[in-house]
Parts: structure tokens; C-alpha cells; sequence
């Protein structure tokens, strides 16, 4: 009986090394003709730095920007609401540092469509991504300061756990007690 089993253990191998050779010739070619083509070029939007559009808001009008910062109020008038947000720098997450001494400036969006003030209270840190449109002179304090103003087309909120370092989770993997010889039901294939 031994024998029977060996040639048929041998085939069946036999067999599943014939497959998986024929299924890696079957695939090669797919991915030959994929690596040939080539993609085209696309330009790259250039992130416009905040103390460019400052210096020279005419330059950048009507040119798409994201800037980043903390909320310091909001304010809901005819044509939209205005939000009036100190500048901050990015990070690669596209969110907005949390270290108000790296401002450098402030900035005023406008969200044409309806938008509560109360769902962006004073302390909220935001990504507004939008047109710039311009300038806007408001009084700050004691003097008047000119605002770069950003037409609002996307806007993300970031909430307080946002911030959190991610958690490490202790690994899990070989252990003394894992692996199939501590298994009562394992035997090497074939089962017989």
C-alpha cells in the first residue's frame, strides 16, 4: 500500500508544480506589456508657500492654494461665512501644526455656501483648500491689516484625538508554543 501512496503523492506534487509554473508564464506577459508603456506627463500642482501670496496677492489671484491654521472666528454675513484663521505651516499630513509661534500671518476664507459658525468654534484647527481671491482690509487691534482671502473649496476639520501619536501594538508571531508540532491535530500531509 505504501507504494500507491507514494506515486500518487508524487503526481499530485508533480501536477501542482506543473500549475503554478503555467500560471507564472500566463502572468508574465501581462505584466511585460504593462511596464512598457509609459505614463504620460502630468503637471504637478505647485503649492503656492503662504508668504508668497502675502507679498504679492495679485500675482496668485485665481490660483488654486492650501493653507492651515487655527480658527479664531467665524462669522456669517449675505454672501457666505468668513472665517478669520491664523496661519500655520503643514505638516505632510496636510495638517496644520499645533506651534502658534510658526505663524506667519493671518488669512480670512470665505465659504459661499452655507456653513454654521458654530461648527468652527475660535480654537479649531482647519485645512482650507481654495482660489485665492484677492485681499481683504479689516481692522485688527488698533490699525488696519490686510487679509489674503481664499475662496473655500474644501475644508477639513481636525478634531483633538486627530492629534494623538499612533499607538504601538506589541507584535504577535513566533513563540515558543506556536508552530504545527504543538498542534495534537497535525501530522505531515498526506493524512493517512
Amino acid at each position: 500500500m505504501k507504494p500507491v501512496i507514494s506515486v500518487c503523492y508524487n503526481f499530485m506534487m508533480r501536477t501542482q508544480g506543473y500549475l503554478f509554473i503555467a500560471g507564472i508564464l500566463l502572468l508574465t506577459p501581462g505584466c511585460a506589456s504593462l511596464s512598457g508603456q509609459s505614463e504620460p506627463d502630468l503637471p504637478r500642482p505647485v503649492q503656492i508657500a503662504f508668504t508668497q501670496v502675502k507679498e504679492a496677492i495679485d500675482t496668485y489671484k485665481g490660483q488654486p492654494a492650501t493653507f492651515g491654521g487655527k480658527v479664531l472666528g467665524a462669522r456669517r454675513l449675505k454672501e457666505g461665512t468668513r472665517i478669520e484663521i491664523l496661519q500655520l505651516p503643514l505638516t505632510s499630513s496636510s495638517q496644520p501644526t499645533t506651534d502658534l509661534n510658526k505663524s506667519q500671518g493671518r488669512f480670512v476664507a470665505l465659504q459661499k455656501q452655507f456653513l454654521d459658525p458654530a461648527t468652527i468654534p475660535p480654537g479649531t484647527f482647519v485645512t482650507i483648500t481654495g482660489e485665492v481671491a484677492g485681499s481683504l482690509t479689516m481692522p485688527l487691534d488698533e490699525t488696519e491689516y490686510t487679509y489674503p482671502l481664499l475662496y473655500i473649496t474644501n475644508l477639513r476639520v481636525w478634531a483633538e484625538d486627530d492629534e494623538d501619536p499612533p499607538r504601538i501594538r506589541r507584535p504577535i508571531g513566533p513563540s515558543p508554543y506556536w508552530g504545527p508540532h504543538w498542534s495534537p491535530y497535525w501530522s505531515p500531509w498526506p493524512y493517512w
